[in-house]
Parts: C-alpha cells; sequence; structure tokens
C-alpha cells in the first residue's frame, strides 16, 4: 500500500484543507478502512516508519493509531497495528440491492400513507395562504422579545405539555365572545397546527380500523392523518347545505369520529345548516361519536351575522374544535389549539404528559399578548376588509368571463371559493397542471374525493388572499383562456 500517495490524495480535497494533521491522518485511515481500502488483516507500518514516509512527527502517527484502536477500527498486536476484522459500512455497487432509495425502507404502511396537500404551490390563487406582507412583523417582533425578556431560567425547561396557560386563557376568552364556544381554558390544549391537532385526534380518540366520516369532496390533510391512524375513512357526500349523511350511512358505517368544516366547507365553501349541526350534533351522542369541527378559515365573515361553532350550540355537545393561527395570522407560526370536552381533558392531558413534552414558551406568550392587547382583533378587522375586497375583484371577474361554463361556489367567507365546471366531463386535472406551469395554483376539485364514492364536484379552488385586486382580471382571463381551449379541444 502506498501510505504517501493514499494521503496525499485525501489531503488534496478542499474540504480537509483546514484540518490539523492528526485531524486528516486519522481521517484518512478511518475512511480507507470503512471503504475496504484498507481490509481486514491488513497490517500498518510502525508509527516511526509511517510518520518518516509522510513527513510528520512521529507523535502525529501515533494519535492516529490510538485513536483508531481506542474506536475498535485497529487492533494491536505483536505483528504491530492490523486492520480489524470489520465488515465494511460501504455497499459495493454491484451487492444485490444497491441503488435502492430511502423510501424503500419505510414500512408499507407508512408507503401507503395518502400524501398532504401541497401547502406551498407558487403563483396565484394558492389556497390557504394569507396576506404575508400585511402582518404587522414589527409589532410579532417587539413582542417576541419581551417574551424573551420575561422568561425564567426555569422556563427553559419543557413545559405544560397543555401549553401555556396564559395562551390558552387568551384563546378561551376569545372564542366565547367570537365563535360562540363554551369553553374554558382547562379545555383548550395548544398544538403545532391543524395537522397535528389531526393527528393527535386519531391516536387519542379511535382504534385501529374504526370508521371515521370525512366531507366528500373533503380536505385531503384529514385523510392522510386519519389513514395515518388506520382509521378506515367513509365519504360522505357534500351539497349546497354541507355534508349529508342519509339514515343509511349511520346504519352500515356508524362512525367513531366525524370530521367536518361546517363554517366554510373545505374545498366547496358550503356552509353546513343549522338543521343538519343539531342532527349531526344528535346522531353523534348516540352513536357514541365524536365530531371534530375544524373552524379554519371562519373569522373571515364576507356575508350575513357571524356564524357561531357547532361546539357552542350544546353543553353538552361531543365535539372537538380545532382552530389555527396559520390563516389568521402566518402559517410558519405552527401554532393551532384544541378545544376538547370537559369529560375528556383530564384524559388528554393526561396522555400529553405522557408522550408530548412542549416548549416554545416564548411564542405563545408572545401570541397571548397580542390577543390580550386587542392587536389581534384589530388584525382581523384589517383582514377581513382586505379579503372582502379582493372576494369582490375575483367574484366579478368570473362572473364576467366566465358565468356560461362555471359557478362560483363558497364565496361567502374564508380566503377562497370554488369554481364549478358546468359540463362534468372535462378534465379539470389536466387543466389544473396547464395553469400551474403557467404560475397559476389551481388545485382541481376532483382530486378532493374522499373514499369510494363518486363526488360531482370538478373545477377549481380558487385562494384568493394572497392576490392584489388589480391582477384579478389578467389572471382570470389566462383562467377562462385554458378552460375554453380544454371545452373546445
Amino acid at each position: 500500500m502506498d501510505f504517501r500517495l493514499l494521503f496525499s490524495t485525501f489531503q488534496a480535497d478542499p474540504a480537509h484543507a483546514k484540518w490539523s494533521q492528526q485531524r486528516q491522518l486519522h481521517e484518512c485511515l478511518r475512511r480507507s478502512i470503512r471503504d475496504g481500502t484498507l481490509t481486514g488483516g491488513t497490517r500498518l507500518p510502525a508509527s516511526r516508519t509511517l510518520a518518516n514516509e509522510l513527513g510528520m512527527a512521529r507523535n502525529t502517527a501515533l494519535y492516529a493509531y490510538e485513536q483508531l484502536a481506542t474506536e475498535g477500527f485497529l487492533v494491536a498486536s505483536r505483528r504491530g497495528s492490523v486492520v480489524a476484522s470489520i465488515v465494511s459500512l460501504q455497499t459495493p455497487a454491484t451487492a444485490p440491492g444497491a441503488g435502492l432509495s430511502l423510501r424503500s425502507g419505510l414500512s408499507r404502511r407508512a408507503r401507503t400513507l395518502p400524501a398532504l396537500p401541497n401547502f406551498d404551490m407558487p403563483g396565484a390563487f394558492a389556497p390557504g395562504v394569507p396576506s404575508l406582507g400585511d402582518f404587522p412583523v414589527t409589532l410579532w417582533r417587539r413582542l417576541l422579545d419581551r417574551a424573551w425578556r420575561s422568561l425564567k431560567p426555569a422556563q427553559l425547561n419543557y413545559a405544560d405539555p397543555r401549553g401555556e396557560h396564559a395562551l390558552r386563557t387568551a384563546i378561551a376568552d376569545h372564542l366565547r365572545v367570537a365563535r360562540g364556544a363554551l369553553t374554558d381554558s382547562e379545555q383548550v390544549f395548544i398544538t403545532d397546527g391543524t395537522q397535528n391537532s389531526l393527528d393527535l385526534c386519531a391516536r387519542a380518540f379511535a382504534d385501529a380500523g374504526d370508521k371515521v366520516w370525512l366531507e366528500n369532496p373533503g380536505y385531503q390533510g384529514a385523510v392522510a392523518a386519519f389513514g395515518g391512524a388506520k382509521l378506515k375513512p367513509i365519504g360522505i357526500l357534500v351539497d349546497a347545505q354541507g355534508m349529508a349523511p342519509t339514515a343509511n350511512d349511520w346504519l352500515r358505517h356508524r362512525p367513531r369520529l366525524i370530521y367536518v368544516t361546517p363554517s366554510h366547507q373545505y374545498p366547496v365553501g358550503s356552509v353546513l345548516s343549522l338543521e343538519r349541526r343539531l342532527a349531526l350534533i344528535d346522531h353523534a351522542r348516540r352513536a357514541g361519536a365524536l365530531i371534530i369541527e375544524d373552524d379554519y378559515d371562519s373569522e373571515f365573515r364576507h356575508e350575513g351575522p357571524p356564524l357561531s361553532c357547532m361546539q357552542g350550540l350544546a353543553a353538552d355537545a361531543p365535539v372537538i374544535y380545532l382552530g389555527t393561527f396559520s390563516k389568521t395570522l402566518f402559517p410558519a407560526l405552527r401554532i393551532g389549539f384544541m378545544v376538547v370536552p370537559a369529560c375528556l381533558a383530564p384524559s388528554l392531558a393526561q396522555l400529553l404528559a405522557r408522550t408530548a413534552p412542549r416548549g416554545r414558551q416564548a411564542d405563545q406568550l408572545a401570541l397571548a399578548e397580542f390577543i390580550r392587547s386587542g392587536q389581534f382583533s384589530l388584525h382581523l378587522r384589517r383582514m377581513r376588509r382586505l379579503y372582502r375586497q379582493r372576494r369582490d375583484a375575483l367574484v366579478a371577474e368570473l362572473e364576467a368571463q366566465l358565468c356560461d361554463v362555471a359557478d362560483v361556489h363558497g364565496s361567502t367567507a374564508g380566503m377562497h371559493l370554488a369554481l364549478r365546471l358546468k359540463d362534468h366531463a372535462l378534465d379539470d386535472v389536466r387543466m389544473s397542471a396547464r395553469l400551474l406551469d403557467r404560475g397559476i395554483a389551481a388545485p382541481a376539485l376532483s382530486q378532493h374525493a374522499v373514499g369510494l364514492r363518486t363526488q360531482p364536484w370538478r373545477g377549481f379552488l380558487l385562494g384568493y388572499a394572497q392576490v392584489p385586486v388589480d391582477k384579478m382580471g389578467s389572471l382570470v382571463k389566462q383562467l377562462a383562456h385554458v378552460i375554453r381551449s380544454e371545452a373546445a379541444a
């Protein structure tokens, strides 16, 4: 073995240029053993001999040999330092299975999980994206700085798994006033967002094989969360009044969990009627089921009075209420919350204490102050005005340019609307791909199907919160061009 060539080749790599000579020799020999260049049983030259050959101090060679022996790569014997007989850590390119991707190492269950929605779609009309440029960043920095300065050393440890008490109290106070919720801080649990809340609901309140009802079409993030917990999804068709389960559904597909977005159905925007809300609560109570109410963007109501949440319709409603600050503030905040029935709060707190220690106290304290100071309500009022203007501009352009081929649905609230094609034979998936090539994110409604039942919605999900009013006309013109060219093909 030409150790001079081996060492000079290793030194030639710019990544090793700033290393000490001791580290260079140690890493060079260790890598050569690991990749099989120096095979088990190979006797290395004496430290003095190696040092002379490489033009370095003997202590440098001695250090490398001693370190390699400590790590188990070398064995000291009467023959000197001998490479240990270990299996090479490098998989030969010709070995069976070479080139397998990391994904192939996942479990079968993990490989079959449905994909989450693409939350970072580029371009206009991407759903779920608030107007990030209008968030008061300077104020938020001040609140964060104040929160960090107030932290005591003990608060740098793991925190209450339920979340900071100040934030839970602020959320409970806000929900009682703004959403008609019946709650106190003991029922509020802080999470890392809606997806985390859904994962927790699936693990905490259902067992593998239990049935879960989801709206069809519906939110694919919920499909992914419940699929990951090995629950059985049952798609319940949605119409103009929201989820519409039949008597046969209750008889043949008795659910453990029922996931709904009643204030602004995702993706089509229907509002679950009061009659259906009360009926769903009544049937769920009798079936021993829990309703998961995802109130993801209900703070933005554009027409009519604010709607109260389902959770507040009855004191004993079997409803778990989910909320998030990703839509009202900004997605990177990664803070959401759950409001659980009072009878479930102690058990959930015990579960989280065993499995989910929490942190990020400063973020939570800053958010609590943002809410308590009135800045949250002020920001919501500003965003409601802005989003209403953008909604109005989008609806006007859609009706002017596409009223003969499509209908607008779900524009009374939230940050998105649905554009439903009148010709259900058109391929909304193909058109969505063409639009994305133009920089327009318009997810196809047909890709939000849940379960085995065919859902009749074909069209697009259009988020408008981040799109300036003066851009609406040109964007809808491109949308119309793609739809009409597809219809003419």
